[in-house]
């Protein structure tokens, strides 16, 4: 994979869940549009064999460990990307938590697994990288990977929903509460992307002209990646 310049060039982007899938592309994307990238993960091994490909291409990548479960980790997973790189430039909030659950059959346990992956984290990782850009007073732009679902999706994923539908109103709130920051904060609400519906390289494209100038002043846009037409019928 060669590193080149490109929509991105010399941002320092972290992509939270970037070890694996959709995250994983999205890393891959920024790397060959120029950008230095983090990526985090729970597990090590695919982290750091992710990362390994820019940093074989002469790229720079680093691998951060985190549950962003944990609040303070998905806080301080962006000061360890600051302290490395000097700055944080981009965030993508690609983790997500899919596991099922209906509204009568799911517990508290897993409603709060789904809060705390699919929300909290997201919430709290954005809070750690605005207040960087804040205290720059430099630009930067955040994406938040969300879903289809939450505009209310199927009946076995109603936590996932319900979590998700949180993120998107948070994408829009903060965008609007730090527009005149010049950060400009967007969220892509995908399909399902192991069949032809979408690809998570196709998505790790957008993803990637979203956080570039390409994009221009967008900002607060949650967009509907995906071939349904919400309230269109047969």
């Amino acid at each position: 994979m060669g590193v080149r310049d490109g929509l991105l060039p010399g941002r320092i982007v972290l992509v939270n869940g970037g070890s694996q899938g959709v995250g994983a592309a999205i890393a891959r994307a920024a790397v060959r549009e120029g950008a230095v990238v983090a990526v985090t993960g729970r597990r090590t091994e695919p982290g750091e064999a992710l990362v390994a490909e820019p940093a074989g291409a002469g790229g720079k990548a680093m691998f951060v460990r985190a549950d962003l479960a944990d609040a303070d980790r998905a806080r301080s997973a962006v000061a360890e990307v600051v302290d490395g790189f000097g700055r944080i430039d981009c965030l993508v909030n690609s983790a997500g938590l899919t596991s099922r659950g209906t509204l009568l059959d799911t517990t508290p346990e897993l409603f709060d697994a789904h809060i705390a992956i699919n929300l909290r984290g997201p919430f709290f990782a954005m809070q750690a990288a605005v207040a960087d850009m804040v205290a720059r007073k430099a630009p930067g732009t955040i994406v938040d990977v969300i879903t289809s679902s939450a505009h209310g999706g199927r009946p076995f994923l109603a936590p996932y929903a319900a979590a998700k539908a949180g993120l998107m109103g948070l994408t829009r709130n903060a965008a609007h509460a730090h527009r005149w920051d010049r950060i400009r904060i967007n969220g892509l609400n995908i399909g399902w992307t192991a069949n032809r519906l979408g690809q998570p390289d196709e998505i790790a494209d957008f993803v990637v002209f979203l956080l570039s100038d390409r994009s221009g002043v967008v900002t607060g846009s949650v967009i509907d990646w995906d071939q349904n037409v919400l309230g269109a019928l047969d």
